[in-house]
C-alpha cells in the first residue's frame, strides 16, 4: 500500500506496556498476494490484495493456503480494505473514492458506491461499517449507501495515532495495523481511546523479507472459535496467535 516514507517513519515511540503473544499454529499464504484487507467467515479467509492491475478479491483455504475462488478489480483500481455485511462484500479502492459491492457467495459485482479521501481499511460492529483512511479518524459508514454518519478520533495518552491500517473488530474492540510498523493498536470504539499494543516485530523479522514495503498487515476473527490470525503483504506465512489478557 502507498509508495513507501522514509525509513525514519519507522520510528514512533515504541509503548512501553506492548501485550504478549505467542504463536499457535502457521499456515501456507501466497507470497505474491499484497495484502490490503483480510476477514475470517463460515470457515474461509477472505483476502483482498493490491496494486494496480493485480487487486483481487479471494476466499481462501486456510489450512493450505488454496485459492477457492477470486474475483479482479479492473486494472486501473487499487484495492484496499474489505469488509462483510449481509451476504456481500464491500471493497474500498486507495485513491479513487471508489468502492465496490460483491456477492459473498458468488462475488458477482453488484453496485459501486462513491467515498471522499482515501480508503485503507475496513471491519464491521453490526451497525456500522468502520473504515479508515490514514488519518487518526475512523468513519462510521451507513451500509445502505455507505453515507459518513460519524467519526472516531484515535488517541493514546491524549496523542493522535495516525496510518491506522486494516481493520478487525476484536471482542467489542476495533483493532489496526499501524502502518510501516510491527505493531497493533486495541481501540476502544466508544472513546476513542488506546487501550493496549500488541508488538509483532518477531513476525515480522522471521518473513526474512529485503522488501520493506512487505510489511505487517492483515488482522481476521474468528468469531465462533475465537482465534485470530494476521499477516503481511507478501508474507509466507499466516499466523494463528494468542495474545494475553
Amino acid at each position: 500500500m502507498r509508495f513507501l516514507l522514509p525509513f525514519l517513519l519507522l520510528i514512533l515511540a515504541a509503548p512501553a506496556s506492548a501485550q504478549q503473544y505467542r504463536i499457535v499454529a502457521s499456515y501456507p499464504h501466497d507470497s505474491a498476494a499484497y495484502t490490503e484487507g483480510l476477514f475470517y467467515l463460515g470457515g474461509s479467509l477472505y483476502e483482498s490484495t493490491g496494486k494496480e492491475g493485480q487487486s483481487e478479491i479471494r476466499e481462501v483455504r486456510l489450512e493450505d493456503g488454496k485459492i477457492l475462488r477470486r474475483v479482479s478489480l479492473p486494472p486501473q483500481y487499487f484495492g484496499e480494505g474489505i469488509v462483510p455485511w449481509k451476504g456481500e462484500i464491500f471493497s474500498i479502492t486507495w485513491q479513487h473514492g471508489l468502492g465496490f459491492r460483491w456477492g459473498l457467495r458468488d462475488f458477482r459485482p453488484k453496485s459501486s458506491f462513491r467515498y471522499r479521501g482515501e480508503g485503507w481499511g475496513m471491519t464491521q460492529d453490526g451497525k456500522h461499517i468502520i473504515m479508515s483512511d490514514g488519518t487518526p479518524e475512523l468513519r462510521l459508514i451507513d451500509p445502505a449507501d455507505f453515507r459518513e454518519v460519524g467519526r472516531i478520533r484515535v488517541v493514546d495518552q491524549g496523542r493522535a495515532v495516525s496510518r491506522l491500517n486494516e481493520l478487525e473488530y476484536v471482542k467489542g474492540e476495533i483493532w489496526a495495523n499501524v502502518w510501516l510498523t510491527p505493531r497493533i493498536v486495541r481501540i476502544d470504539p466508544a472513546t476513542g481511546e488506546v487501550k493496549g499494543w500488541i508488538d509483532l516485530s518477531a513476525l515480522v523479522e522471521a518473513q526474512g523479507q529485503e522488501d520493506t514495503d512487505s510489511v505487517l498487515n492483515g488482522i481476521a476473527y474468528d468469531s465462533e472459535q475465537d482465534r485470530l490470525f494476521v499477516t503481511g503483504k507478501n508474507w509466507r506465512h499466516l499466523y494463528e496467535i494468542d495474545v494475553a489478557d
